[in-house]
């Protein structure tokens, strides 16, 4: 399937402040693009993009006075099958796991996993280790917090997640991560473009989604507490430790949003497309 996708961002800026952008796909989706993806400044600025360590495409800009506004749209190519089911998918002991993927096992900016060990002990100690863990902790975080746009706030850490049982989905895959990652499960945190194909579409505004991923049985697999069912379409822009490391933008001063448009839709050979609202989180 072809899918649209796209933001369209301002910011009013009172004085000239650097940005670090994380708006791009991740490389890993590149071939799968069937129209140029380009990030377009109005009005136009010196730009240029660095690939951090995590393998995300960051942007660096510095913004004048005034209002900026950020704009992409582009297609890209999606398989249109749903997140991979791999109920065999095992559990690698820690002393077995590569190099690159210990530090998916410590604790970091949003996921204490120092204040939730015991209590991932408790709760999912008895469950067999590998897909079966991960999805019992998938299950208890959706079921845990209860999801609200109004629940947003950037500085809530796994802990008060769990402690506070509100959140968006950022709170979700914070939670799921940190549960994993005591688990000595490797976990990662995942954001990008989610729009409601395959299930029924809701009102509510756009917005980008997260999500996770956890290692088993020598790969990646994806999981996502805040739906807690395999989706379709997931376009993957940056992924990392906790939020901290894939944030949408970071300035070095002040820089206030004052616009934000997200769009994904699947574009139909024949029809007319008609546009999905993005999962927000």
């Amino acid at each position: 399937m072809l899918i649209r996708a796209g933001y369209d961002i301002s910011f009013s800026v009172p004085a000239p402040t650097p940005l670090l952008l994380l708006l791009s796909i991740h490389p890993s989706r590149d071939p799968d693009l069937r129209s140029p993806h380009q990030m377009v400044f109005d009005p136009p600025l010196p730009h240029s993009h660095y690939m951090d360590g995590f393998g995300n495409i960051c942007t660096r800009v510095t913004a004048q006075p005034g209002t900026l506004r950020i704009r992409n749209e582009f297609t890209i190519e999606d398989s249109g099958e749903p997140d991979i089911l791999a109920p065999e998918a095992e559990q690698i002991p820690v002393e077995d796991l590569p190099d690159d993927v210990l530090v998916y096992l410590l604790g970091s900016r949003y996921c204490e996993t120092d204040r939730l060990s015991d209590t991932a002990w408790s709760l999912f100690g008895h469950v067999p280790p590998g897909w079966a863990r991960v999805q019992a902790i998938c299950d208890y975080v959706h079921d845990r917090i209860t999801f609200g746009y109004e629940h947003a706030r950037s500085t809530r850490t796994a802990y008060e997640g769990f402690m506070e049982r509100r959140g968006v989905c950022r709170d979700f895959a914070h939670l799921a991560v940190t549960l994993c990652r005591c688990m000595n499960i490797p976990a990662r945190y995942c954001t990008g473009y989610l729009g409601d194909i395959g299930v029924p579409p809701v009102e509510d505004p756009m917005d980008f989604s997260a999500w996770f991923d956890v290692y088993l049985g020598g790969r990646w697999y994806t999981f996502d507490a805040r739906h807690n069912k395999r989706r379709i379409g997931r376009i993957l822009m940056a992924r990392g430790r906790d939020a901290t490391d894939v944030a949408l933008s970071t300035s070095f001063g002040g820089a206030w949003l004052t616009g934000f448009e997200v769009i994904t839709y699947e574009q139909e050979a024949g029809s007319v497309d008609t546009p999905v609202r993005a999962a927000r989180g």
